[in-house]
């Protein structure tokens, strides 16, 4: 089974090959768009629970706020390394009693090179207890990485920078329980019907790409936010 599982994840993100359209708009934008409609933000879709995913999942804040912000990325995606910034600085603004921010992991195969080695460093880091830390450092040096051949000993580098076990980092990248993580987030954004990456749900309802941006999006969050006082 441990054989297989990486066909098996590889087969089920193919599948987002087939709505790469989507995915080309968004790469083509260095910043996500304003919306069209001037002095409004596009409301969330109705709410969609899908398949569980990976649990427990990467959360920040209490999973008693009011408010979710669910992340589908991929770590090699631009408009996710972005989007990372604006959501880690909401995540401070607003507190975890308030917001929390859940990562999913949509690595676009055979699109994104290094997508799934990335994830999988981010999933072996938190075997250790440091997915954020290695979630954060991806993410931060995303142009550092994009381009380069062979990624793994660069995330190996991250993986001594923020104090994990470098032998068991190099085990833990391939081990079954890291591949399940990948495939069961991969069935949840399948499930969900998620067509690339970024996409973003508050509250079990998907947010439109060009309401990411942080001037549209907390809106949406004080919104949500004034319906549960």
């Amino acid at each position: 089974m441990k054989r297989i599982l990486p066909f098996i994840i590889i087969a089920v993100v193919l599948g987002a090959g087939l709505l790469t359209a989507r995915y080309l708009q968004r790469s083509a934008s260095q910043t996500p768009e304003a919306a069209p409609a001037a002095g409004s933000s596009p409301a969330a879709s109705p709410a969609n629970s899908g398949e569980p995913g990976a649990e427990p999942p990467h959360a920040l804040g209490n999973a008693n706020a009011p408010v979710t912000l669910e992340e589908f990325g991929d770590f090699e995606c631009p408009p996710c390394g972005m989007l990372h910034p604006i959501l880690k600085s909401l995540a401070t603004e607003y507190g975890p009693t308030k917001l929390r921010l859940i990562f999913r992991e949509y690595p676009l195969v055979p699109n994104h090179a290094h997508a799934l080695t990335a994830a999988r460093a981010a999933e072996a880091a938190a075997l250790q207890g440091k997915f954020w830390e290695m979630h954060d450092m991806i993410y931060e040096h995303q142009k550092d990485w994009h381009e380069t051949f062979d990624v793994r000993p660069i995330f190996e580098d991250y993986a001594t920078k923020i104090g994990i076990n470098l032998e068991q980092f190099r085990r833990d990248n391939g081990n079954e329980v890291v591949e399940r993580r990948i495939f069961l987030d991969g069935k949840r954004a399948h499930s969900l019907g998620v067509q690339g990456t970024p996409t973003v749900y508050l509250n079990g309802r998907e947010v439109p790409f060009e309401s990411l941006a942080p001037e549209k999006l907390k809106p949406l969050i004080d919104s949500e936010l004034a319906n549960h006082p």
